[in-house]
């Protein structure tokens, strides 16, 4: 059951493109790459924060667009590189967590090495079929329209911290 190994989670992890946005990527008339971000996402990861569970972001591709989203809503780290597993490794070990303990959300076929490995491996419905095979859990939600929000609530919820962390709103 989802709740069971959302209990668990420690650290979230979280891949960009098609995850914390809807996967197109927009060139402006300078060549300059935009994103386009979930406010809810962007609270949802406020409120993980809030709740003490860390996230970082593991992305094939570096970009300022991606740091800069990461610092508004409290990310620990962004990696970069397209060698996915080496980088996960490396993040258990700084943060101190068993592959139980984390929560992965990825969509493309560089994200299964992990998604293969994390306690609770999840992806957004777009994800191609071989990614979804192995995920514990398929979103709602869209990649980039709440997909991470509605995964931040499962988890806050399964260890009893959302009404602790939203009791300043809904009073």
């Amino acid at each position: 059951m989802i709740e069971d190994r959302a209990k668990k989670i420690k650290l979230l992890i979280l891949d960009v493109d098609g995850v914390l946005t809807d996967g197109r990527i927009i060139y402006d008339n300078f060549g300059d790459e935009i994103k386009c971000f979930s406010v809810y996402d962007g609270f949802g990861m406020t409120l993980l924060y809030r709740a003490g569970i860390k996230s970082v972001i593991i992305t094939a591709k570096k970009t300022r667009i991606v740091e800069r989203r990461a610092k508004d809503m409290h990310v620990a780290n962004v990696y970069s590189g397209y060698k996915k597993l080496k980088i996960y490794e490396k993040v258990i070990k700084k943060f101190r967590v068993k592959d139980e303990e984390v929560c992965f959300m990825g969509d493309d076929l560089i994200d299964l090495p992990v998604l293969k490995r994390a306690g609770l491996s999840v992806a957004p419905p777009e994800a191609i079929d071989e990614v979804k095979t192995f995920c514990h859990y398929v979103t709602k939600k869209s990649g980039g329209k709440s997909a991470v929000r509605e995964l931040i609530e499962i988890i806050l919820k399964s260890q009893g911290l959302w009404h602790k962390v939203t009791a300043e709103y809904v009073k």
